[in-house]
């Protein structure tokens, strides 16, 4: 799930979406407002976001409005802060290799 993420992630329609999606729930036809697409091409956008496991979408009388799922984008948050932490101890012992010299 994480690499199907990373992957939705890397594209900069479906980053919008999900910082859309931050402020609240939205149809795709609101999602589609700012941006000169289809209401397919979002379609689409939210499809691959919704196969990841970062939004879904709920069905409330004719509209279906999608949300994003906060749990699955903060395991994606993790695995960065986590690298993170890794590299900044490395960049550490490294100045603390340097300046020892």
């Amino acid at each position: 799930m994480l690499d199907a993420s990373f992957a939705a992630l890397a594209d900069p329609v479906r980053r919008a979406l999900v910082s859309r999606l931050a402020r609240g729930e939205a149809t795709v036809s609101e999602l589609a407002e700012p941006f000169d697409l289809t209401q397919q091409a979002i379609s689409h956008h939210v499809g691959v976001l919704r196969r990841c496991g970062l939004v879904e979408q709920r069905r409330d009388g004719t509209r279906r409005p999608c949300r994003l799922r906060p749990d699955q984008l903060a395991l994606v948050g993790a695995w960065v802060d986590e690298q993170r932490r890794l590299w900044d101890d490395r960049l550490d012992a490294l100045t603390q290799h340097l300046e020892a010299r």
